[in-house]
């Protein structure tokens, strides 16, 4: 029965360990969406901008008039009157307001939408940024494990006389180097995760994973396009003000009908007294004139920005679809160079059957590395160009 209960206790903590390790991209945008101080305040500004535009709808106030004139001279007593009356618009002028405040409530969410995108963006960013130096912390954590190797065996090689003092300096600098590299790298994940926190709100973020998630191919070029004209609020946007500017032409155009005005009036005088409903009508001869023009040349306007800019970003997308396209064949050559080659340890291997000297053994190595780090280079590249391509998923 304990040994069950050893076996469960186990198991708990175990689990408890791989679900704090299991951090994903995906779960830290979720919590940077939460707790982007930005973000917060942008809801706060869109609830408000909201509100203050339906309030842009409503009536005008009632009014109350009223007379009393005890003074002059007459026979027939003091004058009294008042009037209760409201004003409004045609009711038709109501509901194309309506309509537009709600085509300007959609413009106002794809603000945040886009401002959302753009700080998920950066996080992941930094994320992949993360990553890449996991990546590189692991690699320069073995080459400094090799390079100690390499300098206490030349540091034994010289204490019995069979190397000269300027191999030692060399094989120490050179260990020297992949530390620094090391206390370079650790520095710039500690600053990268400050960064993240800071997106995050100020709460800390672990996230310490050395592999990227998803693959580096892409969907074909025609299916992320139409993607993108869905989902993208800079595309989206366009669309929007294009609708807004139709919709504020059918308000313009209402706004040429008469306003109403309507009321109840109590006129009297020694006891008779005049009563009954009031009504008036303004006929806007001069106060909309030019306003439909105006409006109509909005339209105009807008629907060609749409189409230009819609253009100009297709040809950006394709520009950018094809060098991505391009970069990948480039790295997959790379890595399947590199992926066959045991360089490395053969050279070590060389080095210490004395067939190379430690400067020619150090020179070839470093050939070899730097290609690569330019590989793990340029794969951090190709995450971020992607990031950069398909944010809209965000």
């Amino acid at each position: 029965m304990y040994r069950n209960i050893v076996f469960a206790l186990c198991g708990c903590i175990l689990s408890l360990g791989v679900f704090a390790q299991s951090a994903t991209i995906d779960s830290i945008l979720k919590q940077v969406e939460q707790n982007n101080q930005e973000l917060k305040a942008l809801v706060t500004y869109v609830e408000s901008e909201r509100l203050e535009l339906k309030s842009g709808n409503n009536l005008p106030d009632p009014q109350f008039g009223a007379y009393y004139l005890p003074f002059g001279e007459n026979s027939t007593g003091d004058y009294t009157e008042f009037q209760i009356s409201q004003s409004f618009e045609f009711p038709t002028v109501y509901r194309a307001r309506g309509s537009l405040i709600e085509q300007q409530t959609v413009q106002l969410k794809l603000d945040y939408k886009a401002k959302r995108q753009e700080v998920l963006v950066q996080a992941k960013d930094y994320c992949l940024n993360l990553i890449y130096l996991h990546k590189r912390l692991n690699s320069e954590t073995l080459r400094v494990k090799q390079a100690t190797q390499v300098f206490e065996q030349v540091q034994e090689l010289y204490e019995k006389e069979q190397v000269g003092i300027l191999e030692l300096n060399k094989a120490k600098v050179a260990w020297m180097q992949e530390q620094f590299k090391i206390q370079q790298i650790e520095n710039d994940i500690k600053n990268i995760m400050s960064l993240l926190s800071h997106l995050n709100g100020g709460t800390e973020i672990q996230f310490s994973s050395g592999e990227y998630e998803t693959s580096l191919k892409l969907a074909d070029k025609e299916s992320i396009w139409q993607e993108k004209q869905i989902q993208d609020p800079e595309l989206v946007q366009l669309k929007q003000q294009e609708a807004i500017a139709q919709q504020a032409l059918k308000l313009a155009k209402n706004n040429s009908l008469p306003n109403l005005t309507a009321g109840y009036n109590h006129q009297g005088v020694s006891g008779a007294y005049n009563s009954g409903v009031y009504a008036g009508v303004t006929i806007p001869l001069w106060s909309n004139r030019n306003k439909v023009k105006a409006a109509q040349s909005q339209v105009d306007f807008q629907q060609t920005h749409t189409s230009s800019r819609t253009l100009q970003a297709q040809a950006t997308f394709e520009k950018q679809y094809s060098e991505y396209q391009i970069m990948l064949s480039k790295f997959q050559e790379y890595q399947a160079t590199l992926s066959g080659m045991n360089t490395e340890e053969l050279l070590l291997q060389a080095y210490q059957l004395g067939e190379l000297s430690f400067l020619e053994y150090y020179m070839e190595l470093l050939y070899y590395r730097q290609a690569y780090d330019a590989m793990q280079e340029m794969q951090y590249q190709l995450y971020i160009s992607q990031n950069q391509f398909l944010k809209h998923q965000l």
